[in-house]
């Protein structure tokens, strides 16, 4: 009697295939929508750690299989849509980060066939390490992509959690994106193995369900190992650091200081008035925009920013940009309130610009404040930008960016954008 039931419940038991179609669609978007509110601004992270699962169940049982792919197509190529949008905007200047978005739902969906019946043919015992292997893969070729680089590496959802973040320190970016995806797929197997106990719309070998067990149980020890190290390396840390009130300020202007000359004056008085305002709220250390000014803070305007340094007794990290016969300057450089310069810091990782002739060094601020580095908008998404500071003895790292057009809503007159 139990072996009847047995084989009646593993029987094949068809779906028709716009039904399949459309679950698999369902799941795909979920997918999406779990990654979405997973990063920036929801920050719902926990969902990380399963977003992948809905879309792989998808692509490997639901979806007939010559549709499979359409799950992860769907749930990847829509967050990344989303995602990429609301960093970068919507504008004919950026429209290329919405393709690679659609690139990337294609490739999925191209592939996806080919991926779930080389897991059919190997009883799924690759199947974890081949989802952990290609997506940390991938990371680590794209990282090297200028404009791309670490945009919507899977760790970065989880920034906000300190207790579970301190192992990056040693096993780097791509050992928590590692983790996190080995968490994703021993789910998603399992997720595929309890589906095949369930229901079967396809003929094809069950997944074993002791193979599903052994991966959630290997999981479970190592993401316990991992938090664990996460909580020893926290624990180490100061219990009572010295604090230091900091503020980001933005003048409103899209365009780049040095394409804008005719603002330089209106655009040095905003810097200024928002500097006073944070100055006035306890900011001791203000960092100015990328590309903020379009001349060398040490040659025009010393004196007013020197003035403005004493007035409100803030360190000020000023970004700028020059274009001259030498060559492409996108630098930063930081102004003491005794009105001394520190050393010019040039960005390292230049997105869609000429080489910066005065790149390729990190540098760390001895100042009264405590140990500032300076680094710009793109150098960080390299984790050398912050990790060799930080080797020096970096405490703080001082990060000047450039708002593009689409990143705002409203109108606040040609070439500005509310707010500040």
């Amino acid at each position: 009697m139990e072996t009847e039931a047995r084989s009646i419940s593993q029987a094949v038991q068809p779906k028709p295939q716009a039904t399949r179609i459309l679950i698999g669609a369902a799941l795909g978007l979920l997918s999406a929508a779990m990654l979405i509110l997973a990063f920036p601004p929801y920050n719902v992270w926990p969902l990380i750690f399963v977003a992948f699962v809905s879309m792989l169940e998808a692509d490997h049982r639901v979806l007939p299989p010559r549709w499979a792919g359409l799950g992860c197509g769907i749930g990847l190529g829509l967050w990344l849509l989303v995602y990429l949008s609301m960093i970068f905007g919507l504008s004919a200047d950026t429209w290329f980060m919405q393709g690679i978005a659609v690139l990337v739902g294609v490739i999925n969906i191209v592939t996806g066939r080919g991926q779930r019946r080389f897991h059919e043919q190997t009883g799924y015992r690759w199947f974890v390490l081949s989802g952990i292997a290609s997506t940390v893969g991938i990371e680590m070729v794209r990282s090297f992509i200028p404009i791309i680089a670490t945009h919507a590496f899977v760790g970065h959802a989880v920034h906000t959690q300190p207790w579970l973040i301190q192992p990056a320190s040693v096993f780097g970016i791509y050992g928590l994106d590692a983790l996190i995806m080995l968490v994703g797929y021993a789910l998603a197997l399992a997720a595929i193995a309890f589906f095949d106990r369930r229901w079967r719309w396809d003929e094809l070998p069950i997944v074993d369900r002791r193979l599903s067990v052994r991966w959630l149980v290997g999981t479970g020890i190592i993401a316990t190992a991992w938090v664990g190290l996460s909580l020893i390396l926290l624990s180490a840390a100061p219990e009572d650091p010295a604090a230091v009130r900091v503020a980001g300020v933005q003048h409103g202007y899209v365009t780049p200081g040095h394409m804008d000359p005719d603002t330089q004056l209106a655009r040095l008085e905003e810097l200024s008035t928002r500097t006073r305002e944070a100055a006035a709220q306890g900011a001791k250390l203000v960092v100015w925009p990328e590309l903020g000014l379009g001349f060398d803070p040490q040659v025009e305007h010393t004196d007013e920013l020197r003035a403005l340094a004493a007035e409100t007794g803030a360190y000020i990290l000023i970004g700028y940009g020059l274009d001259t016969e030498a060559g492409w300057r996108n630098e930063a450089v930081m102004l003491m309130p005794s009105g001394d310069f520190l050393d010019v810091y040039g960005k390292n990782y230049p997105a869609g610009e000429p080489r910066i002739v005065s790149s390729g060094r990190y540098l760390v601020y001895d100042t009264p404040l405590g140990w500032l580095a300076p680094i710009i908008c793109n150098d960080l998404n390299y984790t050398a930008a912050a990790r060799i500071p930080a080797s020096k003895g970096a405490q703080l790292i001082m990060i000047p960016t450039r708002m593009f057009a689409g990143c705002v809503e409203g109108d606040a007159g040609p070439g500005r954008v509310p707010g500040g």
